[in-house]
């Protein structure tokens, strides 16, 4: 039987976390606070066969302070606009690490 390692356990979270992030942003709602440590993206055992490779290190924090700034209340920036930005990071390292979430994810992005 599968068992998701920890990395795709989080990851599964952090997608979940997104889309209702979304929905609160499409309603207007401004939102609060982020549920996950993302710090854990530099320590969660990761699936058999995968390895934080240089490309990978090199999104993830990038990905953590986007991510970050849409909870962000003081920027003045549109929530859109942090919220996408967020995403496309995410789209960036799945790119060149694991393609196999892709579409999920790109139905995350605010049209």
């Amino acid at each position: 039987m599968y068992q998701p390692s920890e990395m795709a356990n989080f990851m599964n979270a952090l997608y979940a976390f997104n889309k209702q992030l979304k929905a609160q942003i499409i309603a207007g709602e401004t939102p609060t606070r982020l549920p996950l440590d993302l710090l854990k993206l530099h320590s969660a055992e990761m699936t058999e066969g995968k390895y934080r490779s240089q490309n990978w290190r090199s999104f993830v924090n990038v990905f953590i302070t986007s991510q970050e700034a849409v909870m962000d209340t003081l920027q003045n920036k549109d929530l859109k606009t942090l919220y996408n930005t967020a995403i496309g990071n995410c789209l960036s390292c799945h790119k060149t690490e694991c393609t196999g979430p892709i579409p999920k994810i790109k139905k995350l992005l605010i049209q």
